[in-house]
């Protein structure tokens, strides 16, 4: 089975208003294939959003939960125009007491559901941001996928836990302040796909806005393990850094189960072929 992927590679600009970040959105969207099976963003896809407050702390972004109707109504009307899932990267918003970064997917009629960010990157800190509890893998549109959230990829256990429930396509909506911050998400991207035998999309924002706003920096790409069956790098597709733009790829997941078992490496099973000799040590001795 042939599935068809574009990822959005976000540009930040200081949106003053709600129709400005429109304006951008639909830009990209308009760049989609019609027969695209699941259509990414990147993480924090409103944050131009902050600039229509006049702040000068950055430290109070959460304040764009202000656009969270509009954002969702964006986004529900896009996907049931389109008939197309969107990952509509991800944006604060407050419940409860609380203020998450929530990635939102879209399908086709225009509902959706939701994955909380369940380990907050060191720097999102002081935005007061709590993180989420699930991991959970989605039954949405021709296969089941996964969604790790930018810092979520450099978990391993995250993808594991993905992976072994089903998930074929791990998606990352990613933001990334710096070059290295980039390549970490990107090479934990590289493993996640290798170590689990399944495709990872990566799709960063990328700018650099101005203060308060923090620069955007990287390359959305669509990553295989590196086998036979793909490109000796695993790269299918990725864009040119930095740039308001659009990639398409296919990945055909047949060829990830084949993989599986026939591989030149079989790290889907050979990560647990070994439980005997993980669990005399720490810190498995102890589950």
């Amino acid at each position: 089975m042939d599935v068809k992927i574009s990822a959005c590679q976000f540009r930040i600009q200081k949106s003053p208003s709600f129709d400005a970040f429109q304006k951008q959105v639909e830009e990209l969207i308009n760049q989609v294939p019609e027969d695209s099976d699941y259509v990414i963003f990147p993480e924090l896809l409103t944050i131009g959003l902050f600039a229509s407050f006049n702040q000068t702390d950055i430290s109070s972004l959460s304040k764009i939960d202000k656009y969270s109707g509009q954002y969702k109504d964006l986004f529900s009307s896009i996907s049931k125009r389109r008939k197309q899932i969107i990952i509509a990267g991800s944006h604060l918003e407050r419940r409860e007491n609380n203020y998450y970064n929530i990635s939102y997917i879209f399908d086709k009629d225009g509902s959706y559901i939701e994955h909380k960010k369940t380990h907050i990157f060191p720097a999102e800190a002081s935005w007061q941001i709590a993180e989420g509890n699930d991991l959970e893998v989605y039954s949405i549109g021709p296969v089941k996928i996964g969604l790790a959230i930018c810092y979520e990829a450099e978990i391993p256990e995250i993808s594991r836990i993905l992976s072994v429930n089903g998930a074929d396509i791990l998606f990352c909506p990613s933001f990334t302040f710096t070059e290295a911050g980039f390549w970490r998400v990107r090479h934990c991207g590289h493993a996640r796909a290798i170590e689990n035998q399944v495709y990872f999309v990566h799709c960063p924002i990328v700018g650099e806005p101005g203060d308060p706003l923090p620069n955007g920096y990287g390359s959305a790409s669509i990553i295989s393990p590196c086998d036979a069956a793909w490109p000796e790098n695993g790269i299918i597709i990725e864009a040119e850094p930095n740039k308001h733009t659009v990639i398409t790829g296919t990945v055909n997941i047949d060829e990830l189960y084949l993989n599986r078992k026939h591989g030149a490496a079989t790290t889907f099973k050979d990560r647990t072929r070994r439980g005997d000799l993980y669990r005399r040590y720490e810190p498995y001795n102890s589950i």
